[in-house]
Protein backbone atom coordinates (compact mmCIF):
# COMPACT_ATOMS: atom_id res chain seq x y z
CA UNK A 1 0.00 0.00 0.00
CA UNK A 2 0.98 3.42 -0.46
CA UNK A 3 2.24 5.44 2.42
CA UNK A 4 0.33 8.19 3.58
CA UNK A 5 2.98 9.66 5.72
CA UNK A 6 6.15 9.21 7.30
CA UNK A 7 6.02 5.82 9.55
CA UNK A 8 1.53 5.89 8.87
CA UNK A 9 0.55 3.36 6.15
CA UNK A 10 -2.85 3.53 4.91
CA UNK A 11 -3.83 0.38 7.12
CA UNK A 12 -3.03 1.56 10.23
CA UNK A 13 -4.69 4.70 9.84
CA UNK A 14 -7.93 3.54 8.83
CA UNK A 15 -7.31 0.97 11.98
CA UNK A 16 -6.73 4.29 14.14
CA UNK A 17 -9.57 5.61 12.84
CA UNK A 18 -12.05 2.85 13.30
CA UNK A 19 -10.54 2.33 17.08
CA UNK A 20 -11.70 5.92 17.39
CA UNK A 21 -15.30 5.06 16.24
CA UNK A 22 -15.56 2.34 18.58
CA UNK A 23 -14.46 4.36 21.35
CA UNK A 24 -17.09 7.27 20.48
CA UNK A 25 -20.00 4.65 20.28
CA UNK A 26 -18.83 2.78 23.17
CA UNK A 27 -18.93 6.14 25.31
CA UNK A 28 -22.45 6.99 24.16
CA UNK A 29 -23.67 3.42 25.34
CA UNK A 30 -22.66 4.04 28.33
CA UNK A 31 -23.89 7.52 28.66
CA UNK A 32 -27.65 6.18 27.70
CA UNK A 33 -27.20 3.03 30.24
CA UNK A 34 -26.88 0.48 27.15
CA UNK A 35 -23.39 -0.46 28.14
CA UNK A 36 -21.56 -1.06 31.19
CA UNK A 37 -18.78 1.10 32.18
CA UNK A 38 -15.85 -0.13 34.28
CA UNK A 39 -15.34 3.01 37.15
CA UNK A 40 -12.16 2.86 39.56
CA UNK A 41 -13.01 5.61 42.63
CA UNK A 42 -9.87 4.97 44.16
CA UNK A 43 -7.77 5.39 40.80
CA UNK A 44 -10.02 8.98 40.06
CA UNK A 45 -8.85 10.13 43.16
CA UNK A 46 -5.12 9.90 42.34
CA UNK A 47 -6.14 11.28 38.85
CA UNK A 48 -7.10 14.52 40.48
CA UNK A 49 -4.71 14.43 42.94
CA UNK A 50 -2.47 14.20 40.34
CA UNK A 51 -4.14 16.89 38.03
CA UNK A 52 -4.15 19.22 41.66
CA UNK A 53 0.08 18.30 41.94
CA UNK A 54 1.01 19.32 38.42
CA UNK A 55 -1.12 22.56 38.75
CA UNK A 56 0.58 23.86 41.71
CA UNK A 57 4.09 22.40 40.64
CA UNK A 58 3.81 24.53 37.38
CA UNK A 59 3.05 27.43 39.42
CA UNK A 60 5.79 26.95 41.56
CA UNK A 61 7.57 26.76 38.56
CA UNK A 62 6.31 29.48 37.23
CA UNK A 63 6.70 31.91 40.29
CA UNK A 64 10.25 30.71 40.89
CA UNK A 65 11.23 31.91 37.38
CA UNK A 66 9.16 35.06 37.96
CA UNK A 67 11.47 35.52 41.04
CA UNK A 68 14.68 34.74 39.40
CA UNK A 69 13.53 37.46 36.65
CA UNK A 70 13.50 40.14 39.30
CA UNK A 71 16.56 39.03 41.26
CA UNK A 72 18.18 39.56 37.69
CA UNK A 73 16.58 42.93 37.36
CA UNK A 74 17.54 44.23 41.19
CA UNK A 75 21.05 42.91 40.16
CA UNK A 76 21.05 45.05 37.08
CA UNK A 77 19.90 47.66 39.13
CA UNK A 78 22.41 47.53 41.87
CA UNK A 79 24.98 47.30 39.08
CA UNK A 80 23.75 50.97 37.93
CA UNK A 81 23.30 52.13 41.00
CA UNK A 82 26.73 51.39 41.80
CA UNK A 83 28.37 52.87 38.73
CA UNK A 84 26.94 55.95 39.43
CA UNK A 85 28.70 55.83 42.61
CA UNK A 86 31.61 54.94 41.11
CA UNK A 87 31.41 57.72 38.86
CA UNK A 88 30.33 60.31 41.04
CA UNK A 89 33.22 59.38 43.43
CA UNK A 90 35.73 62.22 42.51
CA UNK A 91 39.29 61.65 44.09
CA UNK A 92 40.04 65.90 44.17
CA UNK A 93 36.86 66.72 46.09
CA UNK A 94 38.94 68.28 48.38
CA UNK A 95 41.88 69.44 46.34
CA UNK A 96 44.86 67.51 44.96
CA UNK A 97 47.15 69.18 46.94
CA UNK A 98 45.51 68.61 50.72
CA UNK A 99 47.38 66.52 52.87
CA UNK A 100 44.97 64.06 53.33
CA UNK A 101 45.01 62.97 49.48
CA UNK A 102 46.36 59.92 50.16
CA UNK A 103 44.03 58.94 52.79
CA UNK A 104 41.29 59.55 49.77
CA UNK A 105 43.01 57.67 46.98
CA UNK A 106 43.49 54.37 49.71
CA UNK A 107 39.42 55.12 50.02
CA UNK A 108 38.18 55.28 46.52
CA UNK A 109 40.43 51.79 46.06
CA UNK A 110 38.74 49.82 48.99
CA UNK A 111 35.27 51.52 46.74
CA UNK A 112 36.30 49.77 44.17
CA UNK A 113 36.81 46.89 45.89
CA UNK A 114 33.41 46.94 47.55
CA UNK A 115 30.99 47.77 44.63
CA UNK A 116 33.01 44.42 43.23
CA UNK A 117 31.94 42.22 45.78
CA UNK A 118 28.25 43.65 45.90
CA UNK A 119 28.45 42.44 42.23
CA UNK A 120 30.10 39.03 42.42
CA UNK A 121 27.49 38.28 45.42
CA UNK A 122 24.33 39.25 43.33
CA UNK A 123 25.76 36.53 40.33
CA UNK A 124 26.33 34.02 42.90
CA UNK A 125 22.55 34.34 44.66
CA UNK A 126 20.91 34.40 41.20
CA UNK A 127 23.03 31.60 40.15
CA UNK A 128 22.83 29.35 43.69
CA UNK A 129 19.18 29.78 43.14
CA UNK A 130 18.90 28.68 39.69
CA UNK A 131 20.73 25.61 40.28
CA UNK A 132 19.39 23.96 43.49
CA UNK A 133 15.73 25.56 43.91
CA UNK A 134 14.73 26.42 40.38
CA UNK A 135 16.28 23.18 38.56
CA UNK A 136 15.07 21.02 41.62
CA UNK A 137 11.16 22.10 40.51
CA UNK A 138 12.31 21.60 36.40
CA UNK A 139 13.19 18.03 37.37
CA UNK A 140 10.36 17.14 39.44
CA UNK A 141 7.86 18.80 36.80
CA UNK A 142 9.74 16.75 33.67
CA UNK A 143 8.10 13.79 35.11
CA UNK A 144 4.19 14.98 34.57
CA UNK A 145 3.97 14.89 30.93
CA UNK A 146 4.71 11.04 30.56
CA UNK A 147 2.59 10.31 33.55
CA UNK A 148 -0.18 12.27 32.37
CA UNK A 149 0.32 10.92 28.39
CA UNK A 150 -0.11 7.64 30.33
CA UNK A 151 -3.30 8.14 32.41
CA UNK A 152 -4.78 9.24 28.85
CA UNK A 153 -3.74 6.01 27.75
CA UNK A 154 -5.25 3.72 30.49
CA UNK A 155 -8.52 5.66 29.64
CA UNK A 156 -8.44 4.88 26.15
CA UNK A 157 -7.43 1.60 27.26
CA UNK A 158 -10.06 0.75 29.50
CA UNK A 159 -12.91 1.74 26.56
CA UNK A 160 -11.26 -0.66 24.31
CA UNK A 161 -11.50 -3.43 27.34
CA UNK A 162 -15.59 -1.91 27.96
CA UNK A 163 -16.28 -2.53 24.41
CA UNK A 164 -14.63 -5.46 24.03
CA UNK A 165 -16.40 -6.74 26.85
CA UNK A 166 -19.58 -5.67 25.64
CA UNK A 167 -19.26 -6.87 22.36
CA UNK A 168 -18.64 -10.36 23.48
CA UNK A 169 -21.40 -10.56 25.63
CA UNK A 170 -23.70 -9.19 23.08
CA UNK A 171 -22.72 -12.27 20.87
CA UNK A 172 -22.89 -14.68 23.88
CA UNK A 173 -26.44 -13.39 24.34
CA UNK A 174 -27.28 -13.57 20.19
CA UNK A 175 -30.29 -16.37 19.47
CA UNK A 176 -27.76 -17.58 16.59
CA UNK A 177 -24.43 -18.22 18.16
CA UNK A 178 -21.52 -17.96 15.75
CA UNK A 179 -18.77 -19.80 17.77
CA UNK A 180 -15.73 -18.90 15.83
CA UNK A 181 -16.94 -14.95 16.46
CA UNK A 182 -17.71 -15.72 20.07
CA UNK A 183 -13.78 -17.40 20.08
CA UNK A 184 -12.38 -14.47 18.10
CA UNK A 185 -14.23 -12.05 20.61
CA UNK A 186 -13.11 -13.63 23.81
CA UNK A 187 -9.73 -13.11 22.05
CA UNK A 188 -9.59 -10.04 21.75
CA UNK A 189 -11.31 -9.26 25.37
CA UNK A 190 -8.83 -10.93 26.98
CA UNK A 191 -5.72 -9.04 24.80
CA UNK A 192 -7.89 -5.47 25.37
CA UNK A 193 -7.99 -6.57 29.17
CA UNK A 194 -4.17 -7.40 29.83
CA UNK A 195 -3.24 -4.02 28.01
CA UNK A 196 -5.79 -1.98 30.70
CA UNK A 197 -4.92 -3.89 33.65
CA UNK A 198 -1.05 -3.58 32.94
CA UNK A 199 -1.36 0.02 32.62
CA UNK A 200 -3.43 0.23 35.60
CA UNK A 201 -1.25 -1.38 38.05
CA UNK A 202 1.44 0.83 37.18
CA UNK A 203 -0.22 3.76 37.24
CA UNK A 204 -1.66 2.93 40.53
CA UNK A 205 2.03 1.90 42.14
CA UNK A 206 3.45 5.38 41.01
CA UNK A 207 0.80 8.02 41.32
CA UNK A 208 0.77 7.71 45.25
CA UNK A 209 4.58 7.74 45.07
CA UNK A 210 4.17 10.95 43.31
CA UNK A 211 1.82 12.58 45.28
CA UNK A 212 3.51 12.04 48.74
CA UNK A 213 7.25 13.05 46.34
CA UNK A 214 5.47 16.75 46.45
CA UNK A 215 6.51 17.44 50.35
CA UNK A 216 10.04 16.32 49.71
CA UNK A 217 10.42 18.32 46.76
CA UNK A 218 9.06 21.51 48.47
CA UNK A 219 10.82 21.23 51.20
CA UNK A 220 13.97 21.48 49.14
CA UNK A 221 13.71 23.87 47.14
CA UNK A 222 12.06 26.13 50.08
CA UNK A 223 14.73 25.88 52.32
CA UNK A 224 17.90 25.56 49.82
CA UNK A 225 16.28 29.25 48.57
CA UNK A 226 16.01 29.83 52.08
CA UNK A 227 19.62 29.10 52.69
CA UNK A 228 20.60 31.11 49.82
CA UNK A 229 18.79 34.54 51.23
CA UNK A 230 19.89 34.39 54.60
CA UNK A 231 23.29 34.06 53.35
CA UNK A 232 23.11 36.66 50.61
CA UNK A 233 21.72 39.49 53.11
CA UNK A 234 24.17 38.64 55.59
CA UNK A 235 27.16 39.26 53.25
CA UNK A 236 25.28 42.16 51.69
CA UNK A 237 24.34 43.42 54.86
CA UNK A 238 28.45 43.21 55.67
CA UNK A 239 29.46 44.96 52.32
CA UNK A 240 26.71 47.64 52.15
CA UNK A 241 28.42 48.30 56.24
CA UNK A 242 32.09 48.76 54.38
CA UNK A 243 29.72 51.17 51.89
CA UNK A 244 28.88 53.16 55.01
CA UNK A 245 31.68 53.09 56.62
CA UNK A 246 33.38 54.70 53.79
CA UNK A 247 30.96 57.26 52.91
CA UNK A 248 31.31 57.86 57.11
CA UNK A 249 34.93 58.63 56.22
CA UNK A 250 34.14 60.57 53.40
CA UNK A 251 32.26 62.89 55.68
CA UNK A 252 34.57 63.08 58.42
CA UNK A 253 36.96 64.83 56.22
CA UNK A 254 34.31 67.25 54.87
CA UNK A 255 33.89 68.08 57.87
CA UNK A 256 37.42 68.09 59.16
CA UNK A 257 38.06 70.65 56.12
CA UNK A 258 34.75 72.66 56.90
CA UNK A 259 36.41 73.21 60.25
CA UNK A 260 39.67 74.14 59.45
CA UNK A 261 37.90 76.65 57.15
CA UNK A 262 35.40 78.00 59.89
CA UNK A 263 38.66 78.42 62.16
CA UNK A 264 40.74 80.40 59.57
CA UNK A 265 37.72 82.85 59.21
CA UNK A 266 36.67 83.12 62.69
CA UNK A 267 40.37 84.30 63.47
CA UNK A 268 39.63 86.97 60.94
CA UNK A 269 36.63 87.88 62.20
CA UNK A 270 38.31 88.40 65.94
CA UNK A 271 40.98 90.83 63.96
CA UNK A 272 38.29 93.28 63.10
CA UNK A 273 35.71 92.48 65.96
CA UNK A 274 37.12 95.65 67.65
CA UNK A 275 36.09 97.95 64.85
CA UNK A 276 32.97 96.71 63.86
CA UNK A 277 32.08 97.45 67.26
CA UNK A 278 33.22 101.10 67.41
CA UNK A 279 31.20 101.77 64.41
CA UNK A 280 27.63 99.77 65.19
CA UNK A 281 26.28 103.24 67.08
CA UNK A 282 26.50 105.27 64.10
CA UNK A 283 25.99 102.38 61.37
CA UNK A 284 24.55 98.86 61.36
CA UNK A 285 26.89 96.43 59.87
CA UNK A 286 25.56 94.70 56.57
CA UNK A 287 26.55 91.40 57.10
CA UNK A 288 26.31 90.44 61.51
CA UNK A 289 29.16 88.45 62.96
CA UNK A 290 28.88 85.89 65.34
CA UNK A 291 28.66 87.54 69.25
CA UNK A 292 32.05 87.07 71.14
CA UNK A 293 32.06 84.16 72.86
CA UNK A 294 32.14 84.17 76.92
CA UNK A 295 35.96 83.17 78.50
CA UNK A 296 36.31 82.21 81.98
CA UNK A 297 35.59 84.30 85.07
CA UNK A 298 38.49 87.34 85.42
CA UNK A 299 39.71 89.15 88.33
CA UNK A 300 38.04 92.44 88.82
CA UNK A 301 38.27 95.05 91.95
CA UNK A 302 35.13 94.16 94.72
CA UNK A 303 31.80 96.61 94.54
CA UNK A 304 33.54 98.62 97.14
CA UNK A 305 36.88 99.80 95.77
CA UNK A 306 35.04 100.19 92.28
CA UNK A 307 32.02 103.00 94.78
CA UNK A 308 35.25 104.06 96.29
CA UNK A 309 37.06 104.85 92.77
CA UNK A 310 33.63 106.34 91.74
CA UNK A 311 33.62 108.71 93.94
CA UNK A 312 36.77 110.38 93.66
CA UNK A 313 36.02 110.52 90.19
CA UNK A 314 32.98 112.29 90.57
CA UNK A 315 35.29 114.65 92.91
CA UNK A 316 36.88 115.97 89.75
CA UNK A 317 34.55 116.13 87.40
CA UNK A 318 33.09 119.64 86.94
CA UNK A 319 29.66 120.80 88.45
CA UNK A 320 28.41 121.63 85.39
CA UNK A 321 29.22 118.48 83.95
CA UNK A 322 27.07 116.20 86.90
CA UNK A 323 24.16 118.12 86.40
CA UNK A 324 23.90 117.87 82.88
CA UNK A 325 24.38 114.29 82.56
CA UNK A 326 22.78 112.86 85.91
CA UNK A 327 19.53 113.36 85.30
CA UNK A 328 19.10 111.59 82.14
CA UNK A 329 19.15 107.72 82.87
CA UNK A 330 16.27 109.30 85.89
CA UNK A 331 14.27 110.42 83.71
CA UNK A 332 13.64 108.03 80.76
CA UNK A 333 13.24 105.68 83.61
CA UNK A 334 10.58 107.49 84.92
CA UNK A 335 8.56 108.13 81.90
CA UNK A 336 7.72 104.73 81.67
CA UNK A 337 7.54 103.60 85.15
CA UNK A 338 6.65 106.53 87.49
CA UNK A 339 10.64 106.43 88.79
CA UNK A 340 11.04 103.44 89.94
CA UNK A 341 14.39 101.88 88.94
CA UNK A 342 15.17 98.27 88.97
CA UNK A 343 17.82 97.08 91.59
CA UNK A 344 21.46 97.87 89.96
CA UNK A 345 20.53 99.60 86.99
CA UNK A 346 22.92 101.34 85.01
CA UNK A 347 21.45 102.53 81.81
CA UNK A 348 19.38 101.83 78.79
CA UNK A 349 20.48 100.11 75.37
CA UNK A 350 18.25 99.19 72.48
CA UNK A 351 18.65 96.53 70.56
CA UNK A 352 20.04 97.11 66.66
CA UNK A 353 20.04 93.21 65.83
CA UNK A 354 18.67 90.21 66.49
CA UNK A 355 20.39 88.01 68.93
CA UNK A 356 18.49 84.07 69.41
CA UNK A 357 19.45 82.95 72.75
CA UNK A 358 21.82 79.67 73.22
CA UNK A 359 22.17 79.10 76.93
CA UNK A 360 19.44 79.38 79.44
CA UNK A 361 20.98 82.37 81.57
CA UNK A 362 20.99 85.03 78.03
CA UNK A 363 18.84 87.35 77.07
CA UNK A 364 16.79 86.53 73.71
CA UNK A 365 16.97 90.00 71.37
CA UNK A 366 15.10 91.40 68.14
CA UNK A 367 15.45 95.03 66.58
CA UNK A 368 14.11 97.71 68.57
CA UNK A 369 13.60 96.15 72.07
CA UNK A 370 15.12 98.74 75.11
CA UNK A 371 17.29 97.04 77.42
CA UNK A 372 17.65 98.00 81.09
CA UNK A 373 21.56 97.13 81.91
CA UNK A 374 21.61 95.89 85.56
CA UNK A 375 24.70 95.54 86.95
CA UNK A 376 25.87 92.10 87.80
CA UNK A 377 26.07 91.33 91.48
CA UNK A 378 29.43 89.65 91.25
CA UNK A 379 31.58 91.28 88.84
CA UNK A 380 33.94 88.06 88.24
CA UNK A 381 31.00 86.79 86.09
CA UNK A 382 31.10 89.37 83.81
CA UNK A 383 32.61 88.49 80.40
CA UNK A 384 34.05 90.97 78.27
CA UNK A 385 31.94 92.06 75.77
CA UNK A 386 28.62 90.90 77.55
CA UNK A 387 26.03 92.79 79.53
CA UNK A 388 23.58 91.61 82.27
CA UNK A 389 20.06 92.93 81.32
CA UNK A 390 16.54 93.21 81.60
CA UNK A 391 13.69 94.09 78.69
CA UNK A 392 12.20 97.30 79.86
CA UNK A 393 8.70 95.96 78.78
CA UNK A 394 9.01 93.08 81.07
CA UNK A 395 9.91 95.51 83.95
CA UNK A 396 7.11 97.88 83.36
CA UNK A 397 4.64 95.10 83.36
CA UNK A 398 6.38 92.94 86.29
CA UNK A 399 8.18 94.96 88.19
CA UNK A 400 10.35 91.85 88.74
CA UNK A 401 13.78 90.52 87.38
CA UNK A 402 13.40 87.18 86.78
CA UNK A 403 13.61 87.67 83.29
CA UNK A 404 17.41 89.24 83.51
CA UNK A 405 20.20 87.71 81.40
CA UNK A 406 23.20 88.44 79.72
CA UNK A 407 23.59 89.76 76.06
CA UNK A 408 26.20 90.81 73.34
CA UNK A 409 26.98 94.28 73.64
CA UNK A 410 28.13 94.91 70.22
CA UNK A 411 24.06 93.92 69.27
CA UNK A 412 23.05 96.96 70.94
CA UNK A 413 23.39 101.03 71.03
CA UNK A 414 23.00 103.21 74.02
CA UNK A 415 20.16 105.21 74.25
Amino acid sequence: MAEIGKGVTAGKLASNVQKRLSRAQEKVLQKLGKADETRDAAFEEMVANFNKQMTEGTKLQKDLKAYMVAVKTMHEASRRLQDCLADMYEPDWYGKEETDALAEEMIEKELDFTLEDLDTLWLEYHQNITDQSLLCVDTYLAQFPEIKARIAKRDRKMVDFDSARHHFTSLQKSKKKDEAKIAKAEEELGRAQKIFEELNVELQDELPTLWDSRVGVYVNAFQKLANHQEKFHREMGNLTQNLHDIMTKLEEQRELKRDDAAISKKGEGKKSEGANHSESAAVAPKKLGLPPSRPPPRLTPSPDLRQHCADEDEDLVPATTKESTSPTPQSTVANGSDGELPPGFLYKVKAVHEYTATDGDELELNVGDIVLVLAFDNPDEQDDGWLLGLKESHWLQKKNISAKGVFPENFTQKV
